[in-house]
């Protein structure tokens, strides 16, 4: 990724203004020089929260806290490693907590974890996201169990905050130990190449662990940023598709693309490029890209409607659903369903991993865990068929006995129990090379043809009431877009009555 994919990102957020945008590309110029010596050095968390927020908006807290003198150290600068404050992203409230590794290496003291408690209080009575900049070697040895306890009620206001206030982290330095799971407690996390160490436990004791590459392939990063630069414009981007909280719910975003215009989805599209098409303005942002790639998961907009899609990546591993795919399915549905995303699923599978790898691991209970992601959601669930759809995929993947709210196939969707080709060979294969009632010969392929067309048909779907509806993929985007419009008011309560309305 290079600064043109910067100047993509600050475009694609939501009423961008040109003080911001200034700002952000001014911070990249800042901090890359012709050797690029300065992109490399650590940057100050005053210089971070400064770039973050929109120009001139951040208002620090508890900036004189100082930690408890070290009669051992004799230390002369005793204010804290952390800064805290609020300012405007994109004109919203926003909270955030930078460690500043240039100040005694960022370490945590009991005062240090007070400063980040304090933040999340007003976070959380404001009703309003936070964004935590981790840089720290972790704790402070002269604080003792006090700064161990820091850790524990962190831990405890980022639990307490989960599912009410957005929580994106950002680990541009070390990230370690107890610190790694705090991180990890977040909605999302954003590291930067060649710069992020998050860990648990030091690659000097078990190997190759740590780096950003890392985290974004196990799926404990997000996102992996090219640098600071494009790591704060991601987590302002993650931010703008998400609601101030759990209550409000999200705002529309501004948009000019036609809501009835033709998608432009043909048969046999790949999900980059149907995304890419159903996305107003054709834009959307991809999470754990490099983990488990044969699940997509994506925010992106339809109509100024802030969406969440998942969908199998059939050019990945036949977009076969793993136990990995599961867990970053469930995962991201939780994180839609806490903020009222409406969750669009698009199937096309070849089917369930069948290897000795997925038995070994704990597969079932990664089915488990997304189906009931599925069944717990509240949140508006509408899931399109535009491909494969058989067997135990097909009922994993939203479908209506999950809970979907509306379930679409496009006219080329094939969905039955199994394929026609596993479907023949179990079923008929004695009867290959035989004669048919007209007297012609009975071939493979004109059974495999037969079935597609009746058992395995998206038809046969629907005349069960299993699929609401068959649709030209030409229409998709519209009709997501009417489907996602009419379940805006979608809720599990059930409302009281006083009575019935009396016929006169």
């Amino acid at each position: 990724m290079d600064k043109k994919d910067v100047e993509s990102i600050l475009s694609a957020l939501k009423n961008v203004k040109v003080k911001t945008a200034t700002a952000l590309r001014q911070f990249l110029k800042d901090t890359d020089d012709s050797n690029g010596a300065a992109a490399k050095e650590h940057l100050t968390a005053r210089q971070r929260v400064d770039a973050f927020f929109d120009q001139g908006t951040f208002v620090e807290l508890g900036a004189f806290v100082k930690k408890r003198p070290n009669p051992i150290c004799n230390e002369d600068d005793c204010f804290e490693s952390v800064i805290c404050g609020y300012g405007a992203v994109e004109g919203r409230l926003v909270y955030a907590f930078a460690q500043d590794f240039s100040r005694t290496k960022g370490a945590l003291s009991e005062a240090h974890a007070k400063k980040i408690c304090g933040l999340y209080r007003l976070a959380c009575e404001n009703g309003a996201p936070v964004v935590g900049i981790f840089d720290s070697a972790g704790a402070l040895l002269s604080d003792g169990v006090n700064a161990l306890a820091g850790y524990g009620k962190i831990m405890s206001a980022v639990s307490a905050a989960s599912g009410v206030i957005p929580q994106i982290a950002i680990v541009p330095g070390l990230c370690a130990g107890t610190a790694a799971a705090v991180a990890a407690m977040f909605d999302a996390i954003v590291t930067v190449a060649d710069k992020t160490s998050l860990y648990v436990n030091s690659p000097f004791v078990l190997g190759e662990n740590g780096s950003a590459e890392y985290a974004d392939k196990t799926g404990l990063s997000a996102i992996k940023a090219a640098d600071e630069a494009t790591a704060l414009a991601y987590a302002r981007l993650i931010l703008s598709y998400l609601p101030d909280n759990n209550y409000c719910g999200p705002d529309a975003m501004e948009t000019r693309d036609d809501a009835n215009r033709a998608s432009g989805v043909v048969p046999g599209d790949g999900t980059t490029a149907i995304l890419t098409k159903i996305a107003d303005n054709a834009k959307f942002l991809e999470l754990y890209a490099s983990y488990a790639p044969e699940m997509t998961v994506a925010l992106t907009a339809l109509n100024g409607n802030a969406v969440g899609v998942l969908a199998n990546n059939h050019e990945n591993n036949g977009g076969k659903l793993t136990a990995a795919a599961a867990r970053k399915a469930a995962k991201f549905i939780s994180l839609c369903d806490c903020f009222g995303l409406p969750v669009i699923t698009l199937v096309d599978s070849e089917g369930l991993d069948v290897s000795l790898e997925a038995e070994s691991s704990p597969y079932a209970s990664e089915l488990a865990k997304l189906a009931y992601a599925y069944t717990s959601a509240e949140t508006p669930l509408v899931s399109v068929v535009t491909g494969e759809a058989y067997g135990a995929v097909y009922t994993l993947m939203g479908s209506k006995s999950l809970g979907a709210d509306l379930s679409f196939a496009l006219e080329s969707a094939k969905i039955g129990v199994m394929s026609a080709e596993r479907a023949v060979a179990f079923l008929c294969n004695d009867k290959i090379g035989t004669k048919d009632e007209n007297g012609d010969e009975i071939t493979r392929e004109g059974l495999e043809k037969q079935w597609n067309e009746t058992l395995g048909s998206a038809a046969e779907a629907a005349y069960t009431g299993e699929i609401d509806d068959i649709i030209a993929a030409d229409e998709l985007r519209a009709r997501l877009i009417a489907a996602v419009e009419m379940l805006s008011s979608k809720s599990k309560l059930v409302y009281d009555k006083r009575h019935a309305n009396l016929p006169l």
